[in-house]
């Protein structure tokens, strides 16, 4: 069993810059690969970035590569997600997610978080 709770979240100006935390529970979050999901009221879950369990491997969607940043900490049992030159479309409810193998969809992953707001203004 595995609860994740997101932090970070809030209200910036485009061009702005957030880091979103995700700390999980459990003495097995090092075995687990990590994504973060971005969800808008209405619609599907997607994607922003994916790690694996030992941080070597990582994913990105293209509307953020060379923006934002996934990374991890197994001994804090933190994943974080460094949100830079932020825009307006970037504006969603972030989600954080952990599952055995790397995966790129919603159902790939087995626990979620409760979510944090990012709000960018222009």
């Amino acid at each position: 069993q595995v609860q994740l709770v997101e932090s970070g979240g809030g209200v910036v100006q485009g061009g702005d810059s957030l880091r979103l935390s995700c700390a999980a529970s459990g003495r097995t979050f090092s075995t687990w690969a990590m994504g973060w999901f971005r969800q808008a009221p209405g619609k599907e879950g997607e994607i922003v970035a994916a790690i694996n369990w030992s941080g070597v491997s990582t994913y990105y969607t293209d509307s953020v590569k060379g923006r934002f940043t996934i990374s991890r900490d197994n001994a804090k049992r933190t994943v974080y997600l460094q949100m830079n030159s932020l825009k307006p479309e970037d504006t969603d409810a972030y989600y954080c997610a952990a599952t055995r193998a790397l995966g790129l969809v919603v159902r790939d992953y087995d626990y979620w978080g409760q979510g944090t707001q990012v709000t960018v203004s222009s």
